[in-house]
């Protein structure tokens, strides 16, 4: 492949400074709807944190931070494992982030369907809604096909909103549902975990035990996606590491807190992936005396989750037609309208939503959904972090003197412990997530694997298809 990262990139003005590059990582990284996933470890939920942190947030971090500053040039993971390994592996890559986003709007959905559903005032109703199939499908498609035809009128406001869902979403319900927790607790209600340092320490003997665990390197997945602003920094060699440092703090942070005070409030043989956040939030405000507020905080979710989706439909899908327009995908799918929009990914990526939103129909339940395609999803978004930790090693060897802003200290020493690391912690949740979980109900576990090997090898092939395909032509 022609090599384009030689010739110097085009100064870029200097904009951010530490905190406010640290402030887009969180907002890009945090989300509330995982946290029911992890709080049945109780206390040893922070053990998965900590070290999901440690070896696979700070690693991802600092090497798409290299990258990035390396080859600057537009296609992002395209470009930077296309370096590595060829415009084939290339384009795997930048498509399993494109699938792996794609396959997560369901999963964000389903969030959203339930936020709905305790935002209205049935009481008593609301958890009989919130499991139910028929409204779950009815609410993903209208809301994921409303922000797809929004987004073909080329709407340009995508990070006003990203920054108001972040605030309305995630933020504000966050600082409640901890600040809440904490009051909760220390009114002297009695917490459903058990205490004490041993309680730190996971069974990491039982493989079906971690399973959920795996689905952590999930929640701090997308790093990667703000690294190509590190040009932007000042003292990019500094502050990068300290954003970088407080973003991942203040991740962990949130996470921990809000997944204990769930584990808190909520027996582990009852939490339930898919409602036990608003649950949680109910319990609280019924302990506070205010009811109310629980449906206020649920139409928040909902809002942020929304705003959300209307910014990232776009997002990921722009990546890729990029690419595509370099004729690395077929001619239809380098179709925009006149607005300038990737209209046809727009509408393969629609159509992949819709067919798996329906297969909600077909499983044991909304909870089971939300588990698969989960791990659909961290499955090939852990493909591409794998190919990227190789990508940034063997590009210290082919490619040693391309400039780097921001080079990973230590040399090659360097290099192989934080891309190794992070590379071995990387092939580690990717074989466990196709291990079923005990905890929850996935109906057979033989087709949940099957499940997963299926959506895995299918969509590994289709982008070498496609590569194969438009060097035809």
């Amino acid at each position: 492949m022609s090599s384009q990262s030689s010739s110097k990139p085009a100064l870029t003005a200097v904009t951010l400074g530490a905190g406010t590059f640290a402030m887009m990582n969180i907002t890009t990284v945090v989300s509330l709807r995982g946290l029911a996933a992890e709080a049945e470890y109780g206390l040893a939920a922070v053990f998965f944190y900590l070290f999901a942190a440690l070896c696979f947030l700070v690693p991802v971090s600092l090497c798409a931070a290299e990258l990035a500053t390396g080859w600057p040039q537009k296609g992002g993971v395209f470009r930077w494992i296309g370096q590595a390994f060829g415009d084939r592996f290339g384009l795997l890559a930048i498509f399993l982030q494109w699938l792996a986003t794609t396959i997560c709007f369901p999963t964000m959905l389903i969030f959203t369907a339930v936020a709905l559903a305790y935002a209205l005032p049935l009481p008593g109703a609301d958890a009989q809604l919130a499991s139910s199939a028929l409204y779950t499908l009815i609410v993903v498609l209208i809301v994921y096909w409303l922000a797809t035809w929004i987004n073909l009128h080329g709407v340009k406001s995508a990070s006003r909103i990203s920054a108001i869902a972040g605030i309305i979403g995630t933020l504000i319900p966050a600082v409640v549902l901890i600040g809440c927790g904490i009051l909760y607790i220390a009114r002297g209600n009695p917490v459903h975990f058990a205490l004490g340092w041993h309680a730190l320490c996971p069974d990491i003997t039982s493989l079906h035990n971690l399973v959920l665990a795996a689905s952590v390197f999930l929640f701090y997945s997308g790093m990667e996606i703000n690294a190509v602003h590190v040009r932007e920094l000042h003292n990019a060699s500094r502050n990068y590491p300290l954003a970088v440092g407080i973003s991942a703090l203040i991740t962990v942070m949130v996470l921990v807190l809000g997944t204990l005070t769930i584990s808190a409030l909520i027996p582990a043989d009852r939490i339930n992936l898919v409602q036990s956040l608003q649950i949680a939030y109910d319990l609280l405000f019924i302990s506070l005396g205010v009811p109310w507020l629980g449906h206020v905080v649920a139409l928040m979710v909902a809002v942020g989750v929304l705003g959300q989706v209307t910014m990232i439909v776009a997002g990921p899908s722009r990546g890729l037609f990029e690419v595509g327009r370099e004729g690395y995908l077929p001619g239809w799918l380098q179709a925009a309208n006149r607005s300038g929009v990737q209209r046809n990914i727009l509408l393969l990526q629609g159509a992949i939503v819709t067919l798996m939103a329906i297969a909600l129909v077909c499983l044991p339940s909304v909870q089971a959904a939300f588990q698969i395609l989960g791990q659909l999803a961290a499955i090939l978004y852990l493909l591409m972090y794998i190919l990227l930790f190789a990508a940034v090693i063997t590009l210290r060897y082919t490619q040693p003197d391309t400039p780097r802003p921001y080079r990973i200290p230590g040399g090659r020493v360097g290099i192989w412990l934080v891309a190794g690391v992070g590379l071995a912690a990387a092939l580690l949740a990717f074989a466990l997530s196709f291990i079923p979980p005990d905890q929850i109900p996935v109906g057979s576990p033989a087709l949940y694997v099957l499940l997963l090997l299926a959506g895995t090898v299918g969509f590994i092939a289709l982008p070498l298809l496609l590569y194969a395909y438009s060097r035809r032509q």
